[in-house]
């Protein structure tokens, strides 16, 4: 290894640390039944609201997890997700891998009731992750408390999406320093993925693998070629409306399968390929494979209290948005 790149090695090292001391002291101003005393009601407001939603539509789980994800990897968890674009700027709502998120109506419908119930207090960040939180855990997937007093912040910019989120097309080196530079490790990538055992995705995440995986008309010689051609039939070139389960079968159940799926050589897009890429990664997918998720429920929840503290705001910075899609 030469000097200089010794020395990008030591640098990228040591903003991954800053970054992460400064996650950990934002992330101490959160704290469980932070409203308590300001809004006593607000939890409960939250998730039947919540409710209201998912036991009408459980498919609905899915993208206001997706959402949560993509609120806390650009910007840390602030709700910039939910900003609406402005003549001044676009926000990263439009922002391709976000144009397919939905379940902005449930965020806007619990917003106003909690509003109701006591305005001004409890943001929009805080709404996002409570939702998330409920939508899984009334699909019967895990329960995990939810530290708060995150503030909403002011700036959205949908360059930023690129740069921060992991990409579906990512590899296993791409996406574990994505996760490092937010303070999450090898293992919290190997969980969080998990998070593909629900949910639908447009055939245009994945079509690079099953048509032109290296620009010569190929597949993707890491996917199972029987998978490959059941996929052909739902998606053809330049599909770019089907929806595709990512865990066939049980998309709509919060379950280990994901990791059999992908064990088998059988996940749908690269980035969940790359899991067996790296020893660690791969290791948990084999053991959640082959004991039926035994420690799976545990490390999701484990690992969505890491992503919800991902640079977060407290104590006087940003705001208390009075309407998630707009600033103050």
């Amino acid at each position: 290894m030469g000097i200089l790149q010794k020395l990008l090695s030591f640098l990228f090292s040591q903003l991954i640390l800053v970054l992460m001391v400064s996650n950990h002291n934002n992330a101490m101003g959160l704290k469980l039944g932070y409203y308590h005393k300001t809004c006593p009601n607000a939890e409960s407001i939250i998730s039947k609201t919540t409710y209201r939603f998912i036991s009408r539509a459980p498919t609905l789980a899915a993208p206001l997890l997706r959402m949560h994800f993509h609120d806390c990897f650009v910007r840390g968890c602030d709700g910039s997700v939910l900003l609406n674009s402005t003549k001044a700027s676009i926000s990263e709502k439009d922002a391709i891998p976000n144009q397919s998120l939905r379940g902005y109506h449930v965020i806007d419908a619990v917003k106003s009731a909690v509003e109701e119930a006591c305005s001004g207090v409890v943001s929009c960040a805080d709404i996002l992750a409570l939702v998330a939180r409920d939508s899984v855990s009334m699909i019967h997937g895990p329960y995990w408390k939810v530290p708060l007093g995150r503030r909403d912040g002011r700036v959205s910019i949908l360059n930023e999406v690129f740069a921060e989120l992991p990409a579906p097309f990512a590899n296993i080196t791409q996406l574990k320093q994505m996760f490092a530079a937010k303070g999450l490790n090898t293992k919290d990538l190997a969980v969080l993925s998990g998070g593909h055992t629900i949910g639908t995705s447009h055939c245009l995440g994945f079509t690079n693998r099953l048509y032109n995986f290296t620009g010569k008309g190929d597949t993707d010689p890491s996917m199972d070629p029987n998978y490959i051609v059941k996929l052909k039939q739902k998606c053809k070139p330049r599909d770019t409306t089907a929806l595709v389960e990512m865990d066939p079968g049980s998309f709509k159940t919060f379950d280990e399968a994901y990791y059999t799926l992908v064990a088998k050589r059988r996940g749908l897009f690269q980035s969940d390929s790359a899991l067996l890429d790296d020893p660690e990664t791969k290791a948990y997918v084999i053991l959640q494979a082959s004991t039926h998720g035994s420690t799976f429920a545990k490390d999701f929840s484990e690992s969505m209290v890491k992503m919800g503290q991902v640079g977060v705001l407290t104590g006087n910075q940003g705001e208390i948005r009075k309407h998630c899609a707009l600033v103050n």
